[in-house]
């Protein structure tokens, strides 16, 4: 008879891929669930989020969420449906943006559900959501804010602390201590040279190592991002047409606000309007004043920035300035044209030769916005297809994922051997890459976990 471990980790996403983050620990008795978030992507990627959980969900004590993205904590309503019943962890603001997450989330699940049946264009009848606003409701109620740098007792054995981690208002790495073991998960590492945020901090101890890779294969390069935005815009100006920001409305669009804000201040572009067009993006942007200890930046800075931001309050203005043709500015989500209110400015302005589209940071697998990085000539949006006549602009630089030398510099204030390092949240080259040089300069021992692959820990 194969006996069970007494200690084991299960890797249920963002394991030979970047979204999907779950990790289930099983401790003793105790099984806690590390990030709970929903797959994008490639459509063999998303039908993933359709599966039953592996296990009754009702039988996990409580989820640790190291951040508010969606492929963190977006399949929490789902785990609900499925009984999960127990509190989820996270920091203050890391609560605060899973619920407006959450929110927006089930909301564009019914939409798109709603949509699809009126156009037809789904192959089930009736096209469901994958979870409702009732089902985030229930998960909303669940969350658990606790102070970071503190460490909250689960039971005489095992206890946690969340430490600040840049990357976006919240986020934290997590140092979760079993008897005498620290067990780290970096949840997904920012920069230290972010705009906004405090920098990171690091682990001194890991027994067991969990990284990220997202960047691991590659640097960022060192041209400011301040100047290719100014470029860019500029650029825009000249061909007299709009320009839209397909960003992500947890601090890329606060960056960009910012960065827009300071190029004015400088002279640099004309005081042309600037339009937010995302409620979930105006709600995480009160976040940036709430919680002024998590910024690099003075807050009254920040105030500054929100009011040189017009606010789309209406479907009917997102339609207004989808079709005008004239310029300015539009940011709105999603940051990687798979959902969101940027769907409506490319289906009117993709065969625009003279719009611009700027897309942020990484952009998945599978997603609109990897095909027009890479070229695309055509996209998909909502059963049809649309040409590419615009300007498609990345700007790689404004990742909020530290690269492959700062995510080691960032492990190498690690004093011990670590029993054994994960490398997850990425794609092959870049786990494959960060594994290498972790090899090379640490000689510690690596491992790339797939999906649902399990293995033994010894604390």
């Amino acid at each position: 008879m194969t006996q069970i471990p007494k200690y084991s980790v299960k890797f249920l996403g963002a394991s030979g891929t970047v979204t999907g983050s779950k990790y289930l620990l099983t401790l003793n008795e105790k099984r806690i669930l590390v990030d709970c978030g929903l797959f994008q992507g490639l459509k063999s990627l998303r039908e993933l989020n359709w599966l039953d959980f592996h296990m009754n969900a009702a039988d996990i004590d409580c989820v640790l969420l190291t951040h508010g993205h969606l492929d963190h904590c977006g399949y929490l309503p789902r785990l609900v449906k499925q009984g999960f019943n127990g509190p989820i962890y996270s920091s203050f603001p890391t609560a605060d943006i899973t619920e407006i997450i959450l929110r927006d989330s089930a909301k564009i699940q019914e939409e798109d559900a709603e949509h699809a049946n009126i156009q037809g264009y789904s192959k089930h009848t009736p096209a469901l959501p994958l979870y409702d606003l009732k089902d985030a409701e229930i998960a909303i109620g669940l969350l658990h804010p606790i102070d970071v740098n503190t460490f909250f007792i689960l039971d005489d054995q095992i206890s946690f602390r969340f430490r600040h981690n840049a990357h976006i208002p919240g986020a934290s790495f997590i140092e979760l201590k079993v008897n005498d073991k620290i067990i780290v998960f970096s949840g997904d590492i920012g920069r230290p040279t972010d705009p906004m945020l405090l920098a990171p901090e690091n682990p001194s101890k890991a027994d067991y190592l969990f990284i990220e890779s997202t960047y691991g294969d590659r640097e960022h390069f060192n041209e400011s991002t301040e100047v290719i935005l100014g470029r860019i815009i500029n650029d825009s100006l000249s061909k007299h047409g709009p320009l839209f920001v397909s960003s992500f409305t947890v601090d890329r669009a606060q960056d960009f606000m910012y960065l827009i804000w300071k190029l004015k201040q400088a002279k640099k572009i004309p005081d042309l309007a600037v339009y937010l067009d995302s409620p979930m993006g105006v709600d995480v942007s009160k976040l940036f004043l709430k919680y002024p200890d998590w910024l690099s930046i003075d807050a009254s800075d920040f105030q500054k920035v929100f009011k040189n931001t017009k606010i789309v309050h209406s479907m009917a203005e997102t339609k207004m300035l989808a079709n005008n043709k004239k310029p300015h500015i539009v940011i709105a989500g999603s940051g990687m044209m798979n959902g969101g209110r940027i769907l409506g400015y490319l289906e009117a302005q993709l065969g625009n030769p003279n719009a611009t589209f700027v897309l942020p940071g990484y952009q998945a697998e599978g997603t609109r916005g990897r095909t027009l990085s890479e070229g695309g000539r055509s996209i998909k949006l909502r059963g049809k297809y649309f040409n590419v006549n615009a300007t498609i602009e990345h700007i790689t630089t404004m990742s909020s994922h530290a690269d492959q030398s700062e995510l080691i510099d960032w492990a190498s204030h690690i004093q011990n051997e670590p029993k054994k390092v994960f490398i997850v949240h990425g794609e092959k080259t870049g786990s494959e890459a960060l594994k290498a040089k972790f090899e090379e300069i640490y000689h510690w021992k690596c491992e790339i976990p797939q999906m649902n692959e399990e293995f033994e820990l010894n604390l």
